[in-house]
Formats: C-alpha cells, sequence, structure tokens
C-alpha cells in the first residue's frame, strides 16, 4: 500500500480535540501553517500530498478552509462524532481568547503600545502563510505537470482579475481533463 493510500490510523475523539485545541490556539490571524505542521510533521495523521489534496477540496467549499479541514480530518478517524468534535476543538479556545480580547481591545486598543502590538502580530502572520506555502510546493515538485496550473491561476487571478469562482471551475475542468487523459495513457 502507497504512503498516500495508508489506511487511516486509529484516532481516538479526544486526540482530535485536543489536537485541534492545539491548532486553534497555535496562531492569530490564521493557524493553516499550524495546521499543516500538526496534521503532517507531528502527529502524522497526513502526509504532505495528502494535506495538499484536502486543503484542495476544502477551498473549494464554502467555510473557513482550517474548518472545514477539520471536518474532514474529523469524519476520516471519527466519523460523525469526529466531524463535529474536531472543529469545536478548533474554535472552542480562540472563541473564548477573541472575547477576551474584544473586552481588553475596547478598553485599551487606542493605546500607541496595543496598535505597535497588533503591526508585529500581523507580520509575523504574513511570514508563517509564506512559509507553509513553500513547503506546500516542496510536496508538488515530484509532480511538476501541476506547476501550470500555479501559473494559470495566478495570470487568471491576480493579472486578469477572473472572478475566483470561474477560475476554480475552468481550473477543475482541466484538472478533470488532464486526469483522464493520463489514466487512459496508463491503461495502455
Amino acid at each position: 500500500m502507497t504512503e498516500s493510500h495508508r489506511a487511516p490510523q486509529a484516532v481516538s475523539l479526544a486526540a482530535l480535540f485536543f489536537g485541534f485545541s492545539k491548532i486553534g490556539l497555535s496562531g492569530f490571524g490564521g493557524v493553516l501553517p499550524f495546521a499543516r505542521h500538526y496534521l503532517v510533521e507531528t502527529s502524522r495523521w497526513m502526509t504532505a500530498e495528502e494535506f495538499n489534496q484536502q486543503l484542495g477540496l476544502c477551498q473549494f467549499l464554502p467555510g473557513p478552509n482550517v474548518v472545514n479541514l477539520a471536518v474532514v480530518v474529523g469524519r476520516r478517524y471519527g466519523g460523525l462524532a469526529g466531524a463535529c468534535v474536531a472543529p469545536v476543538g478548533l474554535l472552542a479556545g480562540p472563541i473564548a481568547i477573541v472575547l477576551l480580547l474584544a473586552l481588553l481591545y475596547d478598553a485599551y486598543g487606542t493605546l500607541p503600545q496595543a496598535q505597535a502590538m497588533l503591526r508585529g502580530i500581523a507580520a509575523a502572520g504574513s511570514g508563517l502563510l509564506f512559509a507553509m506555502a513553500f513547503r506546500m510546493a516542496l510536496a508538488v515538485k515530484r509532480k511538476p505537470f501541476l506547476l501550470p496550473f500555479t501559473g494559470l491561476v495566478f495570470v487568471a487571478i491576480a493579472l486578469l482579475r477572473w472572478p475566483l469562482p470561474v477560475v476554480m471551475l475552468s481550473g477543475i475542468a482541466l484538472a478533470g481533463a488532464l486526469a483522464y487523459g493520463l489514466l487512459a495513457r496508463e491503461e495502455r
């Protein structure tokens, strides 16, 4: 059985809850880099390739990507209960912290020190996002035929300013045609 097609290991509902709690409490302004690190490198619940595939699916679904990922991973390891427990673990701690921070910001948000701190947190979040994108790209480098998709998406969204749904649907059609062609070639 290949690494990307292995059967999921047994993971308890408590492990899902606390694992996603760690992810949720790991960062401000986005926890996707922490989710990748925890799911792929720390817990080894997914391979890098599985993470990229599942994240791609979760980005296509409505709602926050990491919450969607928690539902998918929770379902994979804990069925319906896991699909409920994982996102609750992901969100419970951050919701409590955000409510507390909202109270503090309401009282002290106009202070220059508070404004400087928020700018520093935003810069750190940007750096984490770029680091995660680099790690995801390393998983794709074994499949160079996927690289033109990256370029096409960049051109369509950043340069041509096409709407995201149009780009996504076009990408699905193009990827489906490519996959069909590759599978047909393997069968010959």
